[in-house]
């Protein structure tokens, strides 16, 4: 039986206000009450971090459910709350906030509304009606997939530790892992648990990096000594691995509007043991007009709606709407007109997004 403290609960609302009224990304508000909560345990971070994705990932479902409207201030907030925990069959604490909560009013069997998809599935009517148009009868099975919680998948960085190496040394402080068929250094993580805190973290042996996203450096086909463009680099998690495949040898120049993600990459190549990679914020179309057939490989890992991800980043369903998608597109063509100058004759690019609409 779960008990309830109310510390926790109020963490819970307070990372739900910031996300759907402060409209903040989820990972960054529950990273953040994390980080101001230092003295909660292990065990409550665990339940505060994984409630408020579910909520968020079933929001609409958890309103049609309580019957209420999405209102800011705190009273909408306990409901949705108290919608949450009856639902996991949670028995409601005895606090003033849910006195006025009809529990035999409140049923899922009873209400036939939560039997249609968009709102059993928990999104918008645009998405919903998107994803029928172009996936016609696999969207049922697609957006059920979409809900499930992503599963923990890392990579080994080969500059210092291979695969199996690393399996052994998770052994040794009790984390199971398992290897993956279709890649060649990506590894299962059997336990949701806190892996930056883990020696090989700080260590460099590691990235956290899903496997489908390590797939993308593996079609680049790189080697070592190549001049390599990573486009689009954000943060870097492709970069660190495409250096990681050509041996740290050659040059991977990582570009990006935003400087901050940019010197976020730089901390970790330098925790990956990496040194070819090359920064440069765009500031201007110069940047890429200069760098114009240059490049014997280029990744073009283009901005995108998120939607394929939507397991890792629940709450991109409900900032979302069809009018950005478009202005995606938009800008998605003009990255691929003027970035793919930049590849030498006979040289590659490989276009990737992780949105699946």
């Amino acid at each position: 039986m779960i008990k309830l403290h109310r510390n926790i609960c109020e963490g819970i609302l307070f990372n739900l206000d910031q996300i759907f009224f402060k409209k903040k990304f989820a990972d960054k508000a529950i990273e953040q009450s994390l980080k101001s909560n230092k003295k909660w345990g292990s065990r409550d971070r665990k339940f505060i971090a994984e409630t408020t994705y579910t909520i968020v990932r079933y929001w609409r479902m958890l309103n049609e459910m309580m019957r209420i409207n999405a209102e800011e201030n705190s009273d909408y907030l306990w409901k949705l709350f108290a919608g949450y925990l009856l639902w996991k069959n949670i028995p409601l604490p005895l606090w003033d906030e849910f006195s006025s909560i009809d529990k035999d009013k409140i049923s899922i069997e009873k209400n036939s509304r939560l039997n249609e998809r968009k709102i059993k599935e928990s999104i918008p009517d645009w998405l919903d009606e998107l994803g029928e148009k172009e996936l016609g009868n696999k969207w049922d099975s697609e957006i059920a997939a979409l809900n499930k919680e992503a599963p923990v998948i890392l990579r080994a960085n080969t500059l210092k530790i291979s695969k199996e190496q690393l399996i052994e040394k998770f052994l040794e402080i009790g984390i199971q892992t398992f290897p993956l068929d279709f890649t060649n250094d990506a590894l299962l993580v059997e336990q949701r648990q806190n892996l930056f805190q883990t020696p090989y973290f700080k260590e460099g042996y590691f990235e956290l990096q899903d496997a489908s996203s390590q797939l993308v450096a593996n079609y680049l086909d790189v080697k070592p000594g190549m001049r390599v463009v990573d486009a689009c680099a954000g943060a870097g998690g492709k970069s660190l691995h495409i250096a990681a495949l050509m041996q740290n040898k050659g040059k991977v120049l990582a570009l990006d509007t935003e400087e901050w993600k940019l010197n976020e990459l730089k901390k970790r190549a330098n925790r990956n043991g990496i040194s070819i990679i090359e920064t440069r914020t765009i500031t201007s179309s110069k940047v890429i007009k200069r760098l114009a057939d240059s490049a014997d490989r280029v990744l073009l890992d283009v901005p995108c709606s998120g939607l394929g991800v939507l397991r890792r980043n629940p709450d991109a369903k409900w900032k979302l709407t069809n009018e950005r998608i478009e202005e995606l597109k938009s800008l998605q063509q003009k990255i691929l007109e003027s970035y793919s100058t930049m590849v030498k004759p006979n040289g590659k690019i490989v276009y990737s997004t992780c949105s699946i609409l």
